[in-house]
């Protein structure tokens, strides 16, 4: 172990600072997605009812949501690499009270912890990335990070299945706990230095307060419609919403500059293109394990292995279509796999309680081609955007972009499992319900998409940016 350290002392800290990324890239999807194939076993054994269960990922996103910003922030006045690893701290411990877990309660309250840590990790690794690399070779970079994403996933599900067959449920909180101690060990041994702005600026804690509100109106109102309960708390959504960006705009020193987004149309417009796409793509894993496994009839492991062909195929694009978005524009990459991704979606929503394995792994085999394409050409068109001393909230507005989108997507889920399936456990007499939900989901999804692809397209050239200097300190961490 001293060796394979050691090894690591040779190398330019470009690459360090890439292979650090990368692996916290890869470790959480792994940790995230994982547990989407061990739900049936987790829920027999907590007794959670379906209402609960879809809680699993949402209560994941709602702290990813509401915190993103705040850490970004919090990582350009003290530094990246600083919230990175303590973000890595805090999934250990969250991961491990996950697995100790007694009732679905306890659960869902690490779980938003386990999204807490991840806020802190993906709202500054892009941004840790970018600020080490030249720009002409960013999207390369950034391909490289997001193919590490996807192969966690690709492996996630497999991984999962494996897990809860041979040791429970409980195994696929713990698994990661060793990778990471592993990556802490890298960062604090080799990683010398920091990354942040050079004038620490006062943090808006009103304005977090402000934003925390509204993720979290958003989250329960949409879990609640179509009670009067769900509209009042997405009206207090859309009310704290627009005090926040009213607040923004009047602050010397905002969370983020409301003043980026009409600045560059690329910036916004992207943006919001990946929240459309995540929105559509997200909820899909989670349903199609309970599909496939509730009314298919097939194992976590068998389940796991049909599902990974979408995040395969993206693991294998990503990188290529970083390296060609250095080169050609980034428009026209995301836009194609956008279109792409629509016809998987399409295909995809014509299934039944008859279909064959191959129907469903082709389809998610052309999702994962359009994502592919799309994913890394999008987020070098968002952080190309932005000037070097914002690097940390671009990173931040990036991946809270996604979260939102996975957030929408999954309350929307929330919201169909409620209206078709209720408070009861998934029984046979259930799977006309759970079928009808999948259904409808997809086809919101296929709208989704859809409605990406005409942004997409119509956002504008990228202009190369030339403010996309280093921001590294002087002094080691």
């Amino acid at each position: 172990m001293a060796s394979l350290f050691a090894s690591f002392s040779k190398l330019p800290l470009t690459t360090v600072a890439l292979i650090v990324v990368c692996a916290g890239s890869f470790i959480g999807p792994l940790g995230m997605a994982s547990v989407n194939i061990a739900i049936p076993d987790l829920a027999a054994e907590l007794h959670a009812n379906a209402k609960m269960v879809s809680w699993l990922p949402t209560i994941f996103l709602l702290a990813n949501v509401a915190l993103m910003l705040p850490f970004g922030k919090l990582a350009d006045n003290y530094g990246r690499k600083r919230i990175y690893s303590y973000g890595l701290v805090l999934n250990i411990l969250s991961s491990t009270m996950c697995a100790l877990a007694y009732n679905i309660e306890w659960l869902l309250f690490w779980r938003f912890m386990q999204g807490a840590a991840a806020a802190m990790i993906f709202g500054t690794g892009v941004a840790i990335l970018t600020s080490v690399t030249p720009a002409e070779k960013r999207g390369f970079a950034l391909g490289i990070a997001a193919a590490c994403v996807y192969i966690g996933l690709t492996v996630a599900p497999a991984v999962g299945g494996w897990l809860t067959e041979l040791w429970g449920w409980r195994s696929v909180f713990l698994f990661q706990v060793p990778l990471v101690i592993m990556l802490l060990v890298l960062i604090k041994l080799q990683m010398h230095g920091e990354w942040k702005n050079e004038r620490k600026v006062k943090f808006d804690w009103r304005g977090s307060g402000i934003f925390i509100v509204a993720a979290t109106c958003l989250v329960f109102g949409l879990s609640q419609l179509p009670s009067m309960i769900g509209v009042v708390l997405l009206s207090i959504a859309v009310i704290a919403m627009v005090l926040f960006v009213v607040h923004q705009s009047k602050r010397d020193h905002p969370l983020i500059r409301v003043q980026m987004f009409k600045e560059s149309r690329v910036f916004s417009m992207s943006l919001i293109t990946s929240l459309l796409m995540y929105a559509s793509n997200y909820p899909l894993t989670f349903l199609l394990s309970l599909y496939l496994q509730y009314v298919k009839g097939f194992s976590p492991s068998e389940s796991g292995q049909i599902i990974l062909l979408q995040a395969l195929a993206m693991a294998f694009l990503a990188p290529l279509s970083g390296r060609l978005s250095d080169k050609v524009q980034p428009r026209l990459l995301a836009t194609t796999g956008c279109c792409i991704v629509a016809c998987g979606f399409f295909i995809l929503s014509r299934m039944d309680i008859d279909t064959q394995a191959w129907y469903i792994g082709s389809s998610l085999l052309l999702i994962g081609i359009g994502f592919g394409l799309f994913s890394t050409p999008n987020n070098n068109a968002i952080m190309g955007a932005v000037h070097s001393s914002e690097l940390g909230v671009a990173s931040a507005s990036l991946n809270l972009a996604r979260t939102i989108g996975n957030l929408v997507g999954m309350s929307l889920v929330n919201l169909l499992v409620h209206h078709y399936i209720g408070d009861a456990q998934i029984v046979p007499e259930q799977y006309p319900a759970l079928l009808q939900t999948v259904l409808v989901a997809l086809n919101i999804s296929f709208g989704c998409v859809v409605l990406a692809c005409l942004i997409s397209g119509f956002r504008g050239r990228e202009k190369k940016p030339d403010n996309l200097a280093s921001t590294v300190s002087k002094d080691d961490d």
